[in-house]
């Protein structure tokens, strides 16, 4: 599925769940959950820095970086115990990983909505989600105003 909107990494991930059935698309949400980068050092004690995203079911919390070279890190806390929220962060930290700020504002909205997971978890769940990317959105545009 080609989209042209949408960076190679991201578009991977997208078509990595469509090529399955619905039930091992949770599997694979199970999968990006346990490999949720851990926190740079730099981070891990400055929980100030992280934004909480409200609309997720469980406590997720975010914060964007954008380096010298404008390219983004998305660094992300979620609970091991929200499988379901820790896939949708570590789908979001790693997709957007070293992307440059344009690309990162240029992923659409809809992006959750086009995953295949909108049949295997609640619409509640895929809001969290939306709300994820457009918080990382909202803070790399802030960081570059800067």
């Amino acid at each position: 599925m080609t989209d042209p909107t949408l960076p190679a990494q991201l578009a991977d991930i997208r078509d990595e769940f469509l090529e399955l059935e619905v039930r091992e698309r949770l599997q694979l949400l199970l999968e990006f959950s346990n490999e949720l980068p851990e926190l740079p050092e730099r981070y891990s004690e400055h929980p100030d820095l992280f934004e909480q995203v409200v609309e997720c079911q469980s406590p997720v919390f975010i914060f964007v970086e954008v380096d010298d070279d404008d390219r983004v890190h998305l660094f992300a806390t979620a609970p091991r115990e929200a499988p379901t929220t820790r896939g949708f962060a570590s789908i979001l930290a790693q997709g957007l990983d070293g992307l440059s700020v344009d690309e990162v504002l240029g992923v659409p909205a809809d992006f959750p909505l086009t995953i295949g997971l909108t049949e295997a978890v609640s619409p509640l769940r895929i809001r969290g989600m939306t709300a994820l990317l457009g918080r990382a959105q909202r803070q790399v545009r802030e960081r570059v105003s800067v």
